[in-house]
């Protein structure tokens, strides 16, 4: 005699998961924010999309209690320094950015040591340890600006990405800039190389480089060097990428950055058509995030991110500079792209 068939419920479909998350977030009066890398189910039950910066604005200025982030750690972390009295919970502890790995508040002390006087600028895609050890931040939009705005003469260390270092050291003249030689490891998706080949399969189609996340920051030292032809290239910060294809006469576009914009994009432009720059740029930290982690952490109210009030202090001290020099406004509400 056979033995029954025992046959487990099947797991909850996304709109499932989406109506309990969204009743959820009410009651507990949270406000989700998503990044433009996240899982597209990710992406559309959040309140707001965009990049890292862009978000925490959205932090800070929200009414919310809670903030459930939806990227990586730092991120977080730049929510928690600019929403102090706010609640921000991360769903996933182990969504980390191999960018910001690369260098420790340790290794930045030390590095410091072997330069005296230097001033630090560093990407903000940091931890708040390593921000908090910087006399600066600054975005890819605005490195050259930031960097253009110190006194020529003077020592610069930069970290942590050796592309986007590179590209700033062209781009300013300057040989007084020491780089540090991190880089993000979705930077191997994107090449010159495999860029080129899209664009010679593609050729009527634009180039849409969004360079906020370290993925990109190679297209812009490529661009720089010469070694990719600046024509129908448009350096944009996210919502410049997604305005972009409305008033462009293109119907296609070539798009170098994390795959995971493409979902934002293909949604507010369904008549026009978008590739992947290279199918290989994708973090595998943005993904990490799942619509079950994101109800669990409403539930229990996990993972939440904190950051040292003295840490805290002297990270937004380097934000506001970095905000400053572009004469924005003050750090609650930095831009996605103070360059823009």
């Amino acid at each position: 005699m056979s033995s029954p068939v025992i046959s487990a419920a099947a797991p909850p479909d996304h709109a499932t998961l989406s109506a309990r998350i969204r009743a959820l977030a009410a009651e507990r009066r949270a406000v989700i924010l998503a990044h433009n890398y996240e899982r597209p189910e990710v992406q559309d039950v959040a309140d707001f999309v965009g990049d890292s910066l862009g978000l925490s604005r959205e932090a800070a200025r929200t009414d919310a209690e809670v903030i459930v982030f939806c990227g990586v750690h730092f991120m977080a972390e730049t929510a928690a320094i600019l929403s102090p009295s706010k609640t921000v919970l991360l769903p996933d502890l182990n969504a980390g950015c191999s960018l910001a790995d690369t260098i420790t508040a340790e290794q930045l002390v030390a590095w410091k040591g072997e330069h005296p006087g230097a001033v630090v600028v560093s990407y903000v895609n940091t931890t708040a340890a390593v921000k908090a050890e910087s006399d600066y931040c600054c975005t890819s939009g605005n490195a050259v600006e930031v960097i253009n705005a110190i006194p020529a003469e003077q020592e610069i260390l930069f970290l942590p990405d050796m592309f986007l270092g590179a590209h700033v050291r062209r781009s300013t003249g300057r040989d007084n800039i020491h780089v540090w030689m991190g880089e993000c490891h979705v930077h191997a998706g994107i090449t010159p190389q495999s860029l080129s080949r899209q664009r010679s399969a593609h050729p009527e189609a634009e180039v849409l480089v969004h360079p906020e996340c370290g993925c990109s920051t190679n297209v812009l030292e490529a661009m720089s060097a010469g070694a990719i032809a600046p024509d129908g290239v448009h350096v944009l910060s996210t919502e410049g990428m997604i305005h972009r294809p409305e008033h462009s006469p293109s119907r296609a576009f070539i798009v170098a950055t994390e795959t995971g914009i493409l979902h934002r994009l293909r949604r507010a432009n369904p008549d026009k058509t978008f590739y992947a720059a290279s199918d290989r740029a994708e973090c595998m930290y943005m993904k990490m995030t799942t619509l079950p982690k994101v109800l669990r952490a409403l539930e229990t109210m996990e993972h939440r991110i904190t950051v040292p009030a003295d840490v805290a202090a002297r990270a937004r001290l380097a934000l506001e500079r970095m905000v400053a020099i572009g004469g924005r406004q003050p750090a609650s509400a930095v831009a996605e792209d103070p360059g823009e």
